[in-house]
């Protein structure tokens, strides 16, 4: 069984419960049917979100670092849950294998997300004293390690990102773009204020989204998992931004 559903980019009109009936209740129900019907294995997608985006994140996050999706966003904070969930079952229904998946920040030539679309604006935002680093994998590597876990023996908890990391001023210049830096105060004064007007879907709460960044090292998906990305970091934005211009032409 792989399940892949969870709210990423919500609609304007979405709201936190309907989320949370989507991304936690869901994921409850589908665990119930796969004890129900002797699953044998499940593979969860799950995200560097559930990390969190706090200050005192490692450089580099294994696999063995807490689960701490902040609650101020939804998609972080439920995907927290449904890995606190995901131990339990763990401890009370041993027989249901689990393999998880914490997969950084997708990219492929068709991928369109909150993250690209920060990507597409004229400049891009960058926070005084903050690289804002990104990993990213290729959709087809998430692919290939979803297939991989189907028929491999090994059952675990595996960050899937490509080596290596960007920051957003190397993004930038890889746009041919320029980076806007602002200081952390003035941007979520500006958040709250637009916010507020209806001006637009994010709050303050993006501020630590883009400073605080999750940053995946896959060391054990490549050594203990046995999947190695195809892809780097690098070589995914590549591929992604080469895509970008293909359609702009």
């Amino acid at each position: 069984m792989v399940h892949l559903a969870s709210i990423v980019t919500p609609g304007k009109k979405s709201n936190r419960e309907f989320e949370y009936d989507v991304d936690v209740n869901g994921t409850k129900n589908l665990l119930e049917a796969c004890v129900r019907h002797h699953v044998k294995r499940i593979i969860v997608s799950s995200s560097g979100a559930a990390y969190g985006y706090h200050a005192d994140n490692p450089d580099w996050l294994t696999e063995d670092a807490p689960v701490r999706g902040n609650e101020a966003f939804a998609y972080s904070h439920h995907k927290r849950l449904v890995e606190e969930m995901l131990a339990d079952y763990r401890r009370t229904q041993p027989q249901l294998e689990q393999i998880i998946f914490r997969i950084g920040t997708i990219l492929g030539p068709t991928v369109k997300n909150q993250i690209t679309d920060l990507f597409e604006k004229p400049r891009l935002i960058a926070i005084a004293g903050s690289e804002s680093p990104f990993v990213f994998i290729h959709d087809q590597d998430v692919v290939g390690a979803m297939l991989h876990g189907i028929d491999s023996p090994v059952t675990g908890i595996f960050n899937v990102a490509g080596d290596g990391k960007l920051t957003i001023h190397e993004i930038a210049e890889r746009l041919g773009k320029r980076c806007v830096v602002l200081p952390a105060g003035l941007l979520r004064a500006a958040l709250w204020l637009l916010k507020k007007l209806n001006l637009t879907q994010y709050g303050p709460e993006q501020l630590d989204f883009l400073r605080y960044r999750p940053v995946l090292l896959n060391t054990r998906l490549k050594r203990e998992f046995g999947y190695v990305p195809k892809l780097s970091s690098a070589e995914v934005f590549e591929l992604y931004r080469k895509s970008r211009q293909g359609k702009a032409t």
